[in-house]
Parts: structure tokens; C-alpha cells; sequence
């Protein structure tokens, strides 16, 4: 039953040393991506980056800010002068919680009434608005039990009236925070395995060799393959972003123009990844591993499911070397925040340098490679 058994282990086991690219992807893989994400996955949200609008600016205000701040779920990372300053730093993504401090917070305080402070709330991440909303109803509660506890001679003294009010998405919605950021996300898995598996498999088949003998350009020869995948990638956008308005009921606040714009470039620099990846891959598999090194950061560490906030100093570093990070800030920013495009045009800035410099590097090896 099991004559030439051993002959044909042995075969295989030759075949798989003879490829040692491939043997030390698949166990390198697993130990990396292992670590990386067990560092990155953090359900706790903290350091939510917040604004602080101080219209009252003595102790009891810089107080309530220092509460906010040592409870470890808030990161001051501005002060601003006025209610249109604190919106845009939101609207534009700098910040997800705004604290506006009223003028007369202490002296209401003394006099034992209620003392009003306003949290806005960036309701298009649902995960970080859920845990700022309670949290800063915590703060509220025990700021104002201390407060009782330092009044004289039992002295009443109102609570803290702490009003958050969520913006952008008011109920919270699940779909109005994870489907843009599937958009993202699908049409980067989608073009760039396209390119990247369309490439390689005409490396093996020999037909690429065959072009570059032939009077063309090799920027033109590298243009001319990514030119019909990014129509394909224009009519992949257009789908998703259509089912995501009326199947998913998900609106889009802002500029339909300006998101093509941006969409444009994000497509631009995901061809140009899978081009760079069939310049390292010898067959279609070597190109799907290769391409998990991209996928799986896309998924975990560019902010699609868990804030970046929350990761350690370095995965959140690789983290902003993912493309779709910057397109997941850009999405969200004009589908559900109106953001315009000096709201959002660093982010873009930063997807056409990398799609830049990954066409040239990838021009570079695509060079080497055929020679």
C-alpha cells in the first residue's frame, strides 16, 4: 500500500529546499506577523487625542483638564482659542474629543451651582466615542465628589453638568465607522493582488521578457500595465462606494469630487505596491506571501479596526507606513466628518510620495529583474 512512500517524500522535501525563498517566507511569516499583532491588538482605548477650549483658565479648570489627562484615556494634544478652532481640529482629524471649559466654571463652583463643561465627541470612530462618552461621564461624577468632599461645613454643591454631545454620527453606528474603512481596505487587497498576480504570471509564462526586446519605453512598458488595472480599480471604487451609500444606508457628508481625487492617488500608489512586489516574487505564490506583508498591517495596524492610539510607539510607526492608513483618514474624513481638502491634504501629500518613490524603487528592480 505504501511502496514508494519514502521515494516521494524525499522528492518533494528536495523541492521544497530547492526554493528557499519560499520555505523562509512561510516561516518567517507566522512568527512575524504573531508578534506584530499581538502588540497591536488592544481593545482598552487610551490616549484618545483631545483639544481643551479653556475660557475659564484657573485652577479648577486647569484641574478638571489635569482629571481628564490622569485618567489615561485622554492625550491633550492642542489648546485652542475659539469654537471654530476646536471644530476644525476635529472635522480634520487631529482630535476626536473637544473639552470646552465655560467662562464662569470656577465661579459657579464657589458658588455652589452647577458648573457647565461641554465634551464633543468625534462620533465616526464608534469604539474611542463609546469610551470617551463614558469616561468623561465618570470624570464628571468623581471631579464633583471631590469637589464635596473639600466644601465647608457640609455646604451643598451641585455636580459637574458634563454635556457630551456626539458629533457626526450621533447613534453611533457600527457601519458608519467599518464600512468606509472596508472600502479602503477591499480596494487595496482587490488592485494591488491584481497587479502583483498579473505581473508575475507573465514572468513565468515568459511573455514579459518578450516585451522588453520590443521598441518600448520601460516607463511606458510599466505605465502601459498599470494604466487598464487602475480603470479597473476606478470602476472597483465606484461599486463598493455605491453600495456602501445605499445598501449599507451609509451618507457621504462631503465633496464627492474631492474623494475621487484623493481615490485617484491611493489607487495610483496601491498599483505601484503590487508592481514592486512582482519585481521580488519568482512565482504567484512568492507574490501572495509578499503581499500579506502589506494586507494584514492594512487590516490591523492602519486604524480599520483598532485605534492607532492604543498601539505600542513602534507598531504604531509601521503603522503610518501603510498606504491605506492615510486613505482610511481621508474617507472617513469626507464621508462622515465634511472634511475639505485643506482638512485633509497632508494625507494625501503622503500617498502621492509613496506612490512616487514605491513607482521609481519598483522601476529600479523591475530593471535588475529581467536582465
Amino acid at each position: 500500500m505504501f511502496n514508494g512512500l519514502a521515494a516521494i517524500v524525499y522528492k518533494e522535501t528536495r523541492h521544497v529546499l530547492r526554493d528557499p525563498r519560499t520555505l523562509f517566507l512561510m516561516l518567517l511569516l507566522p512568527c512575524l506577523e504573531l508578534t506584530m499583532f499581538g502588540y497591536a491588538v488592544n481593545l482598552d482605548i487610551k490616549h484618545i487625542p483631545t483639544v481643551v477650549y479653556d475660557l475659564d483658565g484657573r485652577n479648577s479648570a486647569r484641574e478638571l483638564v489635569e482629571a481628564y489627562v490622569n485618567s489615561g484615556y485622554f492625550r491633550i494634544v492642542d489648546h485652542v482659542a475659539s469654537d471654530d478652532a476646536l471644530n476644525r481640529e476635529i472635522v480634520a482629524g487631529h482630535a476626536k474629543v473637544g473639552i470646552k471649559i465655560s467662562p464662569d466654571y470656577t465661579d459657579r463652583i464657589l458658588e455652589g451651582k452647577s458648573a457647565e463643561v461641554q465634551v464633543f465627541i468625534d462620533g465616526s470612530d464608534s469604539t474611542s466615542a463609546l469610551q470617551a462618552l463614558n469616561t468623561s461621564n465618570a470624570i464628571g461624577m468623581l471631579t464633583s465628589m471631590r469637589i464635596v468632599g473639600k466644601s465647608m461645613g457640609g455646604t451643598p454643591v451641585m455636580t459637574i453638568d458634563t454635556r457630551n454631545r456626539v458629533l457626526f454620527n450621533p447613534d453611533m453606528r457600527t457601519a458608519n465607522f467599518m464600512v468606509p474603512g472596508l472600502v479602503g481596505v477591499i480596494l487595496q487587497v482587490v488592485v494591488m493582488l491584481l497587479t502583483a498576480f498579473a505581473i508575475v504570471r507573465e514572468k513565468e509564462q515568459g511573455t514579459l521578457e518578450q516585451l522588453m526586446v520590443t521598441p518600448v519605453s520601460r516607463l511606458g512598458l510599466i505605465l502601459g500595465k498599470l494604466v487598464p488595472f487602475g480603470v479597473i480599480g476606478i470602476f472597483e471604487a465606484t461599486s463598493v462606494l455605491t453600495l456602501m451609500r445605499f445598501l449599507f444606508h451609509v451618507p457621504i457628508a462631503g465633496s464627492l469630487l474631492l474623494l475621487a481625487g484623493f481615490t485617484l492617488v491611493f489607487l495610483f500608489t496601491t498599483l505601484s505596491l503590487g508592481l514592486l512586489i512582482s519585481t521580488f516574487a519568482e512565482n504567484q505564490i512568492q507574490a501572495l506571501q509578499l503581499s500579506f506583508l502589506v494586507l494584514l498591517p492594512s487590516f490591523l495596524l492602519s486604524g480599520f479596526m483598532f485605534p492607532q492610539e492604543t498601539m505600542p510607539q513602534i507598531i504604531y510607526y509601521i503603522g503610518q507606513a501603510v498606504p491605506v492608513t492615510y486613505f482610511l483618514r481621508v474617507l472617513r474624513g469626507i464621508i462622515l466628518r465634511d472634511a475639505g481638502f485643506w482638512d485633509l491634504w497632508q494625507n494625501g501629500a503622503v500617498l502621492a510620495g509613496m506612490g512616487v518613490f514605491v513607482i521609481l524603487l519598483a522601476s529600479m528592480r523591475f530593471r535588475k529583474t529581467l536582465k
